[in-house]
């Protein structure tokens, strides 16, 4: 396995690669690989001639400059572990390879309008942007090829899916299930920062996706009433302050009248100065006219 440092010399290698009849998976990450990575990586080196690891934290998708500093880093670890995990190449640039003329980001830069409004992008102005050029910026050097990326950051996921159908990139986008510790806590490179305290607390995010899911399955329709028993679980522990914990539709990202077909529960919160986020997919049978009826008729009377 070898690292790569610039775009043209990783255009230059998978251009050949696939001259030669290989075939590509991207696995994007901002590094401190833990084992949730090392799952979309085993993924792609089984389903690809050739898997690529790119590792850059990029310094556009996040909004408190602290949080940048604070990030993870270390790349010889992230190389160890793409390796072991099956990866041919491991493209780390600086970021000026990235961002000519760093630390002047105004260029150009890309906007997926409907799925980056609500949660992560109102909590978080202008992740999104950051996020999808940067990957963009990742698929372009790449080329065709599939490109994975976790349940875990499901928002984001859903970006990723818009930009590449908008922009018809020839990029076939894999979606891969979230990994979590034993006790559901999902992993995420931020855990290393919480305590022991914090660690524990942690696995209420998880017990309240739980929850939310169990009131759908045992009837509920209603999405405010879905996302109040989740924040009830989260309010139960003292150690979280909730950001947000909602439902909406699974493809679409937006909040339905009526929890019906496929949904997804997302939230996230605070434990100390990490912000966690985690979420569930469900799915409810479609509503009939009579339970339509009689929710009309309770909307109407205010219960």
């Amino acid at each position: 396995m070898r690292v790569i440092t610039t775009a043209t010399d990783l255009s230059r290698e998978l251009d050949e690669a696939r001259r030669a009849g290989h075939s590509v998976g991207l696995v994007p990450t901002m590094g401190a690989l833990h084992a949730g990575h090392r799952s979309l990586v085993e993924r792609a080196a089984q389903e690809c001639d050739v898997a690529v690891v790119s590792v850059f934290v990029n310094p556009t998708q996040f909004n408190d400059r602290s949080d940048l500093e604070r990030y993870p880093r270390d790349l010889d670890g992230d190389v160890a572990l793409a390796e072991e995990a099956g990866a041919s190449l491991v493209f780390a640039p600086q970021v000026e390879e990235m961002y000519p003329g760093f630390p002047d980001t105004s260029g150009t830069t890309v906007h997926v309008a409907g799925v980056t409004e609500a949660m992560e992008g109102a909590s978080r102005p202008g992740h999104f942007d950051g996020v999808a050029t940067v990957v963009t910026k990742l698929l372009a050097i790449t080329g065709r090829c599939r490109a994975y990326f976790g349940e875990k950051d499901y928002q984001q996921l859903a970006v990723v899916r818009r930009l590449v159908a908008d922009l018809r990139l020839p990029v076939d986008v894999v979606a891969c299930a979230t990994v979590r510790d034993p006790d559901g806590v999902a992993l995420s490179s931020r855990n290393a920062r919480l305590s022991s305290a914090e660690r524990v607390s942690a696995r209420v995010l998880h017990q309240a996706l739980l929850a939310g899911v169990a009131a759908i399955e045992d009837g509920e329709r209603d999405p405010e009433r879905v996302a109040d028993v989740m924040e009830v679980v989260l309010a139960g522990e003292p150690g979280v302050v909730v950001d947000y914990a909602t439902v909406v539709d699974a493809a679409t990202l937006q909040a339905p009248q009526v929890v019906a077909g496929e949904v997804r529960l997302l939230l996230a919160g605070w434990l100390g100065s990490v912000r966690l986020i985690d979420n569930l997919g469900a799915t409810a049978p479609p509503i009939g006219p009579y339970e339509a009826e009689e929710r009309s008729i309770r909307l109407c009377a205010g219960v």
